[in-house]
């Protein structure tokens, strides 16, 4: 049976799948939709990258805020260290 997506639908999933990083599985699972189709829409915006300059901004983009998250989970993280070890050491003063 093949269904008819809107295009606004096909660049959610792709969206949320370079941009936030979410696998195509978990997002096949969460909207019903099969792998092969998401795969297929990234690969369409993939080659469209490379002809259209807005399209190519819009990738950039996604890339970019994917690394900013990742980056930003990470000094979370550290922040989250170093507040537990200041705490560790204040009480060692005390």
């Amino acid at each position: 049976m093949n269904r008819h997506y809107e295009p606004e639908f096909k660049k959610k999933m792709v969206r949320l799948h370079l941009e936030d990083g979410r696998s195509i599985k978990s997002l096949a699972a969460e909207y019903g939709v099969s792998e092969a189709s998401i795969s297929n829409w990234t690969s369409q915006f993939r080659t469209e990258c490379q002809t259209n300059e807005q399209a190519r901004n819009d990738y950039d983009y996604m890339k970019e805020n994917l690394n900013l998250k990742k980056q930003l989970a990470e000094l979370q993280k550290e922040n989250d260290f170093l507040k537990k070890a200041a705490a560790f050491f204040a009480k060692e003063i005390d």
